[in-house]
């Protein structure tokens, strides 16, 4: 089986707080939006925020909790882009969980929530490169 994520969907609580983060902070505009759902297209997957009570309706699931035990990240080319990029982030709703720094395993990296608790690590890792189109590859 092919080795690939569609989609990831977070929960939120208010769709126009969640916008305004992900539209003012990281500079996104929804592919499609509608009073319940935003999706944002993004390099080879989809990330859709979705009214809490809507997602656990579609799942059938009760009591979705936040935040959880994951890191979403979004890498940038240079160290130099990283703690700009969290005070934005900050200044469109997040919460500045850890300001950039250079972790022991080398680049550089900080973490900022979004205003659902969600966590995004802000990263640069000189050992991962990034195409023109957005693609980060793995290399060891």
């Amino acid at each position: 089986m092919q080795q690939q994520i569609s989609v990831i969907t977070l929960g939120v609580a208010d769709l126009a707080r969640s916008k305004r983060f992900y539209a003012d902070g990281f500079g996104w505009a929804p592919v499609f939006e509608n009073k319940e759902i935003a999706f944002y297209q993004m390099n080879g997957l989809v990330l859709g925020t979705w009214l809490t009570s809507q997602l656990e309706g579609d799942m059938q699931r009760s009591g979705l909790a936040r935040p959880g035990a994951f890191a979403l990240a979004h890498n940038v080319a240079s160290e130099a882009e990283v703690q700009p990029l969290i005070d934005r982030l900050a200044a469109a709703g997040g919460k500045v969980l850890r300001p950039g720094d250079a972790p022991p395993h080398g680049g550089f990296r900080g973490y900022v929530a979004d205003p659902d608790d969600h966590a995004w690590e802000i990263a640069h890792n000189p050992a991962w490169p990034i195409s023109p189109e957005g693609y980060v590859r793995f290399q060891a």
